[in-house]
């Protein structure tokens, strides 16, 4: 078996698929080189990112296929599936052939599989949205800590940004060791240490005080729900709520 291998970034699976479809190469599995398992069967070809051949493939799927398809392809990227190079590069393949009309195939697989993903991180990243606890930091800075299952960093920034563009924050995702910074009505990426210590504004424990209290306040006991309310808001994020 044929493996291309990759740097894990999606410019990095794009250069593989620019190799494997203009070269006319037929990898059977397109893997991150940090999801790679070797061993004496497969032959594996290492790929180095190349910004200029990512682009070109970029171009490609907006205009030859869709720009639904691009999206889709960069959702489903985000799931960070060990996968997921493979099933963007046969969902590709096929979109090539089949141009727009790819996406009203559901019960082809290669399609599935993509769509799958893409949904998976969406329903995170429409959730997220909700679940983000601003704290104050000392400089009139705010701050906020998420532990997702997917990469959506960057999916969630925006809406922060549109909402929010006046007030300088970070949101930081303790599991990839990165972080959303705003300042000045602009957003970056940025890795962050992670020994990384915020300094909390002095007044900060009392506003989380009131805040439990106006939580507290205005549930309705006869309306308790532990089972609705952990598919709502899976337990899992629960650790990152102020007023848990």
């Amino acid at each position: 078996m044929m493996i291309y291998l990759y740097d894990g970034s999606f410019e990095g699976l794009l250069t593989a698929i620019y190799e494997a479809y203009y070269l006319k190469d037929s990898p059977e599995k397109m893997i991150a080189e940090t999801d790679f398992v070797p061993n004496l069967l497969d032959i594996t070809v290492t790929i180095e990112t190349n910004t200029e051949k990512a682009d070109k493939v970029y171009n490609s799927i907006r205009e030859k296929i869709s720009p639904r398809s691009l999206r889709n392809v960069y959702y489903a990227f985000l799931s960070e599936d060990p996968e997921v190079g493979s099933y963007i590069y046969r969902y590709l393949r096929l979109g090539w052939k089949m141009g727009k009309r790819i996406d009203e195939y559901l019960l082809e697989e290669r399609v599935l599989a993509v769509h799958q993903l893409c949904q998976k991180v969406n329903k995170e990243r429409h959730r997220m949205l909700g679940l983000v606890r601003f704290q104050q930091l000392q400089g009139d800075y705010y701050y906020a800590t998420i532990d997702p299952d997917h990469n959506i960093l960057a999916l969630i920034a925006p809406h922060f940004q549109s909402r929010m563009g006046d007030q300088s924050w970070m949101i930081r995702d303790e599991k990839r060791d990165i972080a959303a910074v705003c300042f000045k009505g602009q957003w970056v990426i940025r890795e962050i240490a992670r020994g990384f210590i915020p300094r909390f504004d002095g007044e900060e424990s009392q506003y989380q005080h009131l805040w439990r209290e106006y939580f507290s306040s205005i549930s309705i006991e006869e309306r308790f729900n532990p089972s609705l309310q952990k598919k709502n808001m899976p337990k899992r994020y629960w650790k990152n709520l102020v007023e848990k």
